[in-house]
C-alpha cells in the first residue's frame, strides 16, 4: 500500500510574534539557519515518502505563498486550501476524502510544517515501523516522545507495553499538567509526550469520522462527492466553513479504542516559542542565541533575533529581544509564552497593522 504524508500548516505560530504574522506566519520563517520549517518538515519525510506523495493543507490565504515556498518540492495540486480554519480534524479528513477519492486508499503519515527533529535516521526508523504497523494492524497509531524533563506545555500519553510488540497500548491522553503532575509522569515511566503525529489508513480514519464524528464526516462526504467535478471548489468554499470544528485528539484518537504508540526518542520538538530556540540553535558561550546582526556584551541566557537592524545589549541576561519589520519585542525568558498575550490583546484592539 502507498504511503502518503500530510503536512498540515494552517497555524499562525503567534508566540513567535513580531517575526511570525499572518502573511507570513512560523511555518515560513528560518530558525535553524537552514530553511524555513515546512521545507524542513518535507525534506525529513522524503528519506520514507516519495515527494510526488506529499500534501500540505493550509489556510487559502496562504496558498499561494505556501506554492511558492515550496516551489520544487510539492506538487501544486498536492496543496490543499482551506477556505477556514476549522482545526485539525477537518484539516485531516479533507486530506484522508482526498486520497481514497483520487487515490483509492494509502498509509496516511500525519506532522506539524513547523517541528524539529534532531536525529532524523532514528525519526525515518520510528516512521517506517509505524507505517508496518498500519500495514500489518490497520489501527490508529500515535508517536509518542520519550519525555526527557517535566514539561507543563506539552499533553501527554498514558500507555502500557505489549508484549513481543515494538507497540505499545494507549491508555489514555492526558491534558497539558501542572509541575508536580509533570513530575510525577516522568518519574513513572509509563507517559510519552504527546507530539501529534498520528499514522493510519485513510480509509480507516474516515471510518472512525463516520462513527464518532458523523456531523464532520457528511461535510466531507459532500466534499468527497464534489471532488474531481467542476464544482468541487465551489463545494469546498461553501461546505467547509460549516464543518464542526475540534480538534482530531478531542473528537477522535482520546473516543476510539485500540489506539497504539510507538515511543520516539529522536531530538523532537515543537519550537514553539523563542524559549525553545536552542533546540534548533546553538548557544554561544554565555548562553545567548542570536541571529542577524547583534553585538552582545557583558550579556547572558538571552534571546536576540535582528532582522534588518543591528541590536546591541549591554549588562542584561535572560531576556528575549526580537526585531521585526514593524514591530519590537522585549520581554523576559521566562514570560516567552505569554507573547500570545500580545497578539490577543493587538486582535481585540483593533491592531491588526502589527500582525
Amino acid at each position: 500500500m502507498k504511503t502518503y504524508g500530510v503536512i498540515m500548516a494552517g497555524g499562525g505560530g503567534t508566540r513567535f510574534w513580531p517575526l511570525s504574522t499572518k502573511a507570513e506566519p512560523k511555518q515560513f520563517l528560518n530558525l535553524s539557519g537552514k530553511d524555513i520549517l515546512v521545507n524542513e518538515t518535507i525534506d525529513r519525510q522524503s528519506a520514507f515518502i516519495d515527494k510526488e506523495d506529499i500534501f500540505i493543507v493550509t489556510n487559502q490565504s496562504q496558498a499561494e505563498l505556501m506554492l511558492q515556498k515550496t516551489e520544487g518540492r510539492i506538487r501544486a495540486d498536492h496543496i490543499l486550501a482551506e477556505p477556514a480554519a476549522r482545526n485539525t480534524a477537518a484539516c485531516i479528513g479533507y486530506a484522508a476524502m482526498e486520497i481514497t477519492k483520487k487515490y483509492s486508499d494509502g498509509v496516511m503519515c500525519i506532522f506539524a510544517a513547523d517541528h524539529h527533529i534532531r536525529d532524523e535516521k532514528e525519526y525515518t526508523r520510528i516512521m517506517k515501523e509505524a507505517v508496518r504497523i498500519v500495514e500489518e494492524t490497520d489501527a490508529l497509531v500515535t508517536v509518542g516522545i520519550h519525555p526527557t524533563f517535566p514539561s507543563t506545555g506539552y499533553g501527554y500519553i498514558k500507555n502500557s507495553a505489549v508484549k513481543g510488540k515494538t507497540y505499545h497500548k494507549v491508555d489514555e491522553f492526558v491534558e497539558k499538567p501542572d509541575a508536580d503532575t509533570a513530575m510525577s509522569y516522568v518519574a513513572a515511566g509509563t507517559y510519552a509526550w504527546n507530539s501529534g503525529m498520528f499514522v493510519w489508513k485513510a480509509s480507516t480514519i474516515l471510518r472512525y469520522f463516520k462513527e464518532l464524528l458523523p456531523d464532520i464526516y457528511a461535510c466531507l462526504t459532500q466534499i468527497g462527492d464534489a471532488m474531481g467535478t467542476d464544482a468541487e471548489k465551489e463545494v469546498i468554499r461553501k461546505v467547509y466553513p460549516v464543518i464542526p470544528k475540534i480538534s482530531v485528539d478531542y473528537g477522535i484518537m482520546e473516543r476510539a479504542k485500540g489506539v497504539l504508540m510507538l515511543e520516539g526518542d529522536f531530538g523532537w520538538s515543537d519550537v514553539g516559542s523563542w524559549d525553545t530556540l536552542d533546540s534548533v540553535r546553538t548557544k554561544d558561550e554565555n548562553g545567548n542565541i542570536s541571529s542577524g546582526d547583534t553585538l552582545l556584551l557583558d550579556t547572558e541566557n538571552c534571546v536576540v533575533y535582528g532582522k534588518h537592524k543591528l541590536i546591541a545589549t549591554v549588562g542584561v541576561k535572560d531576556l528575549v529581544v526580537v526585531e521585526a519589520d514593524n514591530a519590537v519585542l522585549v520581554c523576559p525568558v521566562r514570560d516567552a509564552q505569554r507573547v500570545k498575550q500580545i497578539v490577543e490583546t493587538l486582535e481585540k484592539n483593533g491592531g491588526e497593522s502589527w500582525l
